[in-house]
């Protein structure tokens, strides 16, 4: 194909995008503005709340205005975190450096927090979330609706859940989720990325302009430096989101052992491949064209392994021969890594359901991490590994 050929392609390409974006991104109103407030508010939580806080002000015909976000309460040097973050409008512990809009109003009380709220943005470490809707029930409007931007599973009697799903089932609303190739300290500062909005509009629709569908929530996440594709594959980006971590704690592992890209990259190609297959296993409503196709994809897995929190852990864990759980207390600042939680989940899941040796990469994980496994001994637990069926 000769240059200006290839040229033209691009060109039709991307004019196609942009009457996408354009018709997704056209004037929509409703008869009584949706007010938003944002659970948890660890640097990921604060930064989707900076961003919804932003799209919230500047349409009022769409929204309200104020957007509250529940802060966990802690003192910083004698003085309440809600404080601060009211009056400095920076979140000083989580998300330093970075102006907040005055818009965005922290607030201690998860129940007035959320009980008026239309829509609810969930943004907290999962191992927290049972606790958290379980104050929430009966506390918060019926036909309120929710997006989850947490990474990892529900494992209990009932198998094992995604968490968009678990916020449905215990608090009775319609639940989506968000999930990228989001490094929260890039988003924060504005560097432009893109991601993933999943949402299935439910049978009790109330209708445009009455209730949340796919233009309200690219309304509300869409920003000129955070850009915002909205499907229905709630399952496909929940699968990504979460296992991505496990993938990347192998990464890390590989990576504080000196061995290099070649080694990351062998490790990010097998652990996409169990990525699918566990979408395809136990949640086949999902679709396999979200894996490579979205932001919550393949593009998450190759971020993710780069320079996440997963990833520094596990490398310290190489480095140092500590536990995961002390490197997290020595390095996060009172983060979470969520692949260690979700390792062991997955394990768990996988064990009662006799599918460990088809998943050899996050079985390694789960040893390394759990069962004192030497880290060397990775490669010799994957190389047999056969992903094409």
């Amino acid at each position: 194909m000769a240059a200006t050929d290839r040229l033209n392609q691009t060109s039709d390409i991307l004019s196609h995008s942009m009457k996408k974006t354009d018709s997704s991104m056209s004037i929509v109103t409703a008869e009584n503005p949706y007010k938003v407030a944002v659970v948890g508010s660890g640097n990921w939580g604060t930064t989707i709340a900076k961003v919804v806080a932003e799209n919230t002000k500047e349409k009022p015909e769409l929204f309200q205005g104020r957007v509250d976000m529940w802060v966990f309460e802690e003192q910083i040097d004698g003085t309440p975190l809600t404080q601060i973050i009211n009056t400095k409008h920076q979140n000083v512990k989580y998300l330093p450096n970075i102006d907040l809009p005055e818009n965005l109003v922290a607030n201690p009380d998860l129940i007035s927090t959320t009980k008026d709220a239309d829509v609810i943005v969930f943004n907290v470490p999962h191992q927290f979330l049972g606790r958290i809707v379980s104050q929430m029930k009966g506390q918060i409007k019926p036909d309120a609706r929710a997006i989850s931007c947490l990474k990892g599973f529900e494992v209990g009697p009932k198998g094992v859940q995604l968490l968009s799903d678990y916020v449905t089932q215990e608090l009775g609303i319609q639940c989506g989720a968000l999930s990228g190739a989001n490094l929260a300290p890039e988003v924060a500062k504005e560097h432009w990325s893109e991601t993933t909005v999943a949402y299935q509009v439910p049978d009790d629709f109330k209708g445009e302009g009455k209730d949340i569908d796919h233009r309200v929530l690219k309304q509300l996440f869409h920003r000129p430096y955070f850009h915002v594709n909205v499907i229905d594959d709630v399952a496909g980006i929940s699968i990504a989101g979460a296992l991505k971590n496990v993938v990347a704690l192998g990464c890390g592992f590989v990576t504080g052992l000196g061995w290099g890209n070649n080694a990351a990259a062998a490790i990010q190609r097998v652990g996409l491949g169990e990525i699918i297959k566990f979408g395809r296993m136990f949640f086949p409503e999902s679709k396999v064209e979200t894996y490579y196709q979205e932001s919550a994809g393949v593009a998450d897995l190759i971020t993710t392994c780069s320079g996440g929190r997963n990833v520094r852990v596990a490398t310290e864990m190489a480095k140092t021969g500590k536990s995961g759980e002390q490197v997290e207390k020595d390095i996060l600042n009172g983060q979470s890594a969520q692949g260690l939680i979700t390792a062991k989940e997955v394990h768990q899941w996988l064990e009662s359901s006799g599918h460990t040796e088809e998943y050899p990469l996050f079985e390694a994980v789960y040893q390394i991490t759990y069962e004192n496994v030497p880290m060397k001994e990775l490669p010799s637990m994957i190389e047999e590994l056969d992903i094409v069926e």
